[in-house]
């Protein structure tokens, strides 16, 4: 289980979503709501960080597991997003043009070679935190946590 520094004000309550659940509710096509989260138990939040999702039935069975529980929860099903078959983040051979200028803002040139040596999680992390319907507060951290400051 990977925990970022910058989520540490809230891993162990797991009151927000974190990094490492949301790139899996990417990969498996699932839009949870906050609310959704707050719907389950501390167990059941657990487990969804503790579930593999990498291959192809895993995702699968984490969709299924997921949606389910949503449903238990909150009586409606998650919404589902679009799968991308090659997101950004698997990419390391371009650095997002949009995370590019969130990065010059701080201050920081994100080349190709800093990208290229970040893991997967880590570019997730920084392309969904460099969003601009993100608050944001985080990415400085998280450029820090990185080495990249």
């Amino acid at each position: 289980m990977t925990f970022f520094e910058f989520e540490a004000d809230f891993v162990d309550s797991l009151r927000c979503i974190p990094m490492q659940v949301r790139y899996k509710l990417d990969t498996c096509g699932v839009k949870l709501k906050l609310s959704d989260w707050h719907e389950m138990t501390q167990a059941e939040r657990q487990a969804l960080v503790e579930l593999p999702c990498t291959t192809q039935t895993e995702i699968e069975a984490y969709q299924e597991y997921l949606q389910q529980l949503v449903l238990e929860r909150t009586g409606t099903p998650a919404s589902s997003l679009p799968i991308e078959p090659y997101p950004a983040w698997m990419d390391s051979r371009v650095v997002p043009a949009n995370l590019q200028e969130k990065a010059k803002e701080i201050d920081v040139n994100l080349t190709l070679e800093v990208w290229t040596a970040l893991t997967p999680l880590q570019r997730f992390a920084l392309i969904k935190l460099s969003r601009l319907s993100h608050e944001n507060k985080n990415f400085p951290r998280a450029m820090a946590e990185f080495h990249l400051l």
